[in-house]
């Protein structure tokens, strides 16, 4: 689950809780907003935290020119 999908959940929570006003028989609309709420925010913190850094991702390109006398060595570190 991604950032995206936590807010939908959190602002879709947020209108079932606070918003409507529905009496569905069995089901609480209410209940279920707060269960959207809060999945949708251990989602965002698990986004956040937990799966954030694994989506970085270094690239290093060693290039060696070799057009001076004295050979250049160019390290370069990139993260995206």
């Amino acid at each position: 689950m991604g950032i995206g999908v936590s807010i939908f959940l959190i602002a879709v929570g947020a209108i079932f809780t606070f918003a409507l006003h529905a009496d569905l028989g069995a089901i609480d609309i209410s209940t279920v907003g707060i269960i959207l709420m809060a999945v949708g925010a251990f989602g965002l913190l698990l986004a956040l935290t937990a799966f954030g850094p694994w989506r970085r991702t270094t690239v290093v390109d060693d290039r060696v020119y070799a057009q001076d006398p004295i050979e250049h060595h160019e390290h370069v570190h990139r993260t995206i």
